[in-house]
């Protein structure tokens, strides 16, 4: 069951999150005249967050980065918080503090530099510091080669999807307010298993 199939009043099943962010992302540059202003005040934030973590492999600017590309992959909507809630950067940042493999650690790194240069040449300006608009683009551009990435961009985006998901689905908040999982239930009388 998908998850925006719950009532007649959420939001329409053919609708994903992703459509629901760029609503969201519309709606926020259409109504705000000083983006530059609290794009700035979100990456001093965002770094100030990142510092205050413990983040035992990224730089500060790094958690930073992967907080915010972690939301808008899963951001928050009316049904359950998203990435940033679930702590999904922090879950990203300790795996990779532990990986067995320099690969690994290499590949976020280089992937989040990648994505920093990118918006350096589409927008003039740092990831954090774009517009919404301009990250919006520059995650959708990167993004739209997801089945059959070739670019290093691409590979990238793969990598950041799949660690994002994972992190946010097994997170309390991913499992049991997005997913309502109930956890196991005692069933009075077990039905039986037709073997014919």
């Amino acid at each position: 069951m998908d998850k925006h199939d719950r009532s007649a009043d959420s939001t329409p099943a053919d609708m994903t999150r992703r459509d629901v962010m760029k609503l969201g992302a519309a709606a926020t540059l259409a109504a705000s005249l000083g983006v530059t202003d609290s794009a700035a005040a979100e990456m001093q934030t965002g770094v100030a967050t990142a510092a205050s973590s413990g983040a035992k492999f990224f730089t500060p600017p790094e958690y930073a980065l992967v907080e915010e590309l972690s939301e808008m992959i899963v951001p928050a909507d009316e049904h359950s918080p998203g990435a940033k809630a679930a702590k999904v950067a922090a879950h990203i940042d300790g795996r990779l503090a532990e990986a067995w493999e320099p690969a690994d650690r290499t590949t976020w790194r280089d992937g989040l530099a990648l994505v920093d240069q990118l918006s350096r040449d589409t927008s003039g300006k740092p990831f954090l510091e774009s517009s919404p608009a301009e990250r919006l683009s520059l995650l959708t551009r990167i993004a739209q080669n997801e089945q059959k990435p070739q670019k290093p961009e691409e590979h990238f985006f793969v990598e950041l999807k799949g660690r994002v998901v994972h992190a946010y689905y097994t997170s309390e908040i991913g499992i049991k307010q997005d997913l309502e999982y109930k956890g196991n239930t005692y069933l009075a009388e077990f039905v039986g298993v037709d073997l014919r």
